[in-house]
């Protein structure tokens, strides 16, 4: 994936503003399941919000292990929410067009 500019990250936080997470990282941590998760949930939805309810001490390396074992792209962390995106690899099936860089 491209770099996105600040222009399109803008647009895709102001896309994410009112989704509720659909994944949380509870005590297990970053389990093969939840990878499983995250990885379903990007190429369903492209733009997903992430909780982190244990582990907020570490919330960076774990924002950074996500972002490496999904591929892709942290738009913004507020709290403890991680805000990804991921471009669906089908052309078709793209349900969210960035504005041009």
């Amino acid at each position: 994936m491209t770099q996105l500019t600040n222009a399109q990250r803008a647009f895709l936080r102001k896309m994410a503003h009112p989704l509720k997470p659909t994944v949380m990282l509870g005590k297990q941590g970053l389990t093969e399941q939840l990878l499983a998760k995250l990885d379903q949930e990007l190429n369903a939805h492209e733009l997903i919000k992430v909780r982190l309810i244990d582990g907020k001490d570490q919330k960076q390396e774990l924002a950074q292990t996500i972002v490496a074992a999904t591929e892709a792209t942290l738009i913004s962390m507020v709290g403890y929410v991680l805000v990804l995106y991921r471009e669906q690899a089908d052309p078709e099936r793209r349900t969210i067009i960035l504005p041009a860089g």
